[in-house]
Formats: structure tokens, C-alpha cells, sequence
């Protein structure tokens, strides 16, 4: 089964090209591709339309630690619209092999891979075991670009 036939029967449909804020400019490619490996910059959780998707602040305060985990679920879901966007369709994808996740949070709160989780569930799930299994990083910092609540980056192999 493609993987795009995968995400249609799970019921998931990829967002938009990111929109950043108006007046932002990132002077950046969100997917860079260096021989077999492609680079996937640090991705924020996104609306169906591109918008950046609530809710907004800490995770610990402004922010339960269940809504963070959906956060990153949806960086997934924009990540893949990036690669897809980039590589022409997500079968060129061979294996994930490293995921950093960034989680802004409150003073105190350090249940930071459970909310990665979110991400990895879904790489899992639509990837498989063999080619989604992935390196990962979790950690939790201070503050996040337009105050999200996770952001994540990567790298995967292609062919």
C-alpha cells in the first residue's frame, strides 16, 4: 500500500505549505535534500489551511500535556505535507532516522516524551515499524517561536 493510500485510510489529510505570521519571513527551505538524506526543518503544529494551530503557550500551564500530544501529532501530519511537497510523493521515503522535539514548557513540567509521542505514534502508524522507527530527542526549553507548544525537526533517508 503507498503511503498515500495509507494516510486515506486512516482517515488523515496533509496541511498546506506552512503560513507563517504576517510580516515573518523564514529564508529557509522547510525540506532540504542532500544526496539520500532529506533534512526537514523545525515544524510547528498546523491548521488544514497552513495557519499555525492552537492552542497556544506552555505545556504545564496554558497548555495540558493532552492537547501538546495532538500539537505534535499535527507537526506530523505538516512535516509529511513538507516532505510529500518536496519529494513528490512519500514512497521515496526509505527509512526516518532522527527526530528533535522542542517542547515549550512551564517551570517544573518534564513529561516532554510523552508529548513527543504524539509525533513518533503517527510516523509509526503510517510508516510501519520498519521504515518509520526513528533516533529521537525530547526535550523541554524555556520558549517556542509564536508560542506554540512543540516544535520538531528531522531527517529521513530517501531513494
Amino acid at each position: 500500500m503507498s503511503i498515500a493510500d495509507r494516510l486515506r485510510s486512516l482517515g488523515l489529510v496533509l496541511p498546506q505549505p506552512a503560513r507563517p505570521p504576517a510580516g515573518v519571513v523564514l529564508p529557509f527551505s522547510m525540506v532540504r535534500v542532500v544526496g539520500r538524506r532529506a533534512l526537514i526543518s523545525g515544524h510547528g503544529p498546523t491548521e488544514a489551511d497552513g495557519s499555525l494551530a492552537g492552542p497556544f503557550g506552555r505545556v504545564g500551564s496554558e497548555v495540558t500535556p493532552e492537547q501538546a500530544t495532538r500539537a505534535a501529532r499535527l507537526v506530523g501530519l505538516a512535516m509529511l505535507g513538507s516532505l510529500a511537497r518536496e519529494l513528490g510523493s512519500l514512497d521515496r521515503v526509505t527509512a526516518w532516522v532522527r527526530v528533535f522535539g522542542m517542547v515549550n514548557c512551564a517551570p517544573g513540567f518534564r513529561a516532554t516524551p510523552g508529548v513527543i509521542n504524539g509525533f513518533s505514534d503517527l510516523i509509526l502508524e503510517v510508516f510501519g515499524a520498519e521504515r518509520g522507527q526513528h533516533a529521537r530527542s525530547a526535550i523541554g526549553v524555556a520558549e517556542l517561536p509564536f508560542d506554540i507548544p512543540v516544535e520538531i525537526e528531522g531527517e529521513v533517508e530517501i531513494d
